[in-house]
């Protein structure tokens, strides 16, 4: 069962609040059981080779995500000095009367 749903405000994605992030090590690193029962035709080079492809992808969305925050902590400095300079520009007297 998923568990509430909310926003983390690490990273502003919406997630369970039961589970912490899936990490591509993690997916990498996951083995399943065998039972009693064998393996229920589960070939587990299969069952790797999905897993990894999984993770690669994972890999692939955590840096592009990384990449986004990076981008827009940029765009957010840059917005800033603009707005700075504007109100230097404004006030030349530096509020000085």
């Amino acid at each position: 069962m998923a568990g509430p749903v909310g926003l983390d405000q690490g990273t502003g994605c919406y997630r369970s609040a039961i589970r912490p992030p899936l990490r591509p090590w993690q997916v990498r690193e996951r083995r399943f059981r065998t039972t009693r029962f064998g393996r229920r035709g589960l070939d587990p080079d299969e069952v790797q080779e999905f897993l990894d492809r999984v993770a690669d992808d994972l890999a692939a969305v955590h840096d592009a995500l990384g990449n986004s925050v990076r981008e827009a902590v940029r765009f957010r400095d840059a917005l800033r000095q603009w707005q700075s300079e504007q109100a230097r520009r404004a006030n030349p007297a530096g509020g000085r009367y």
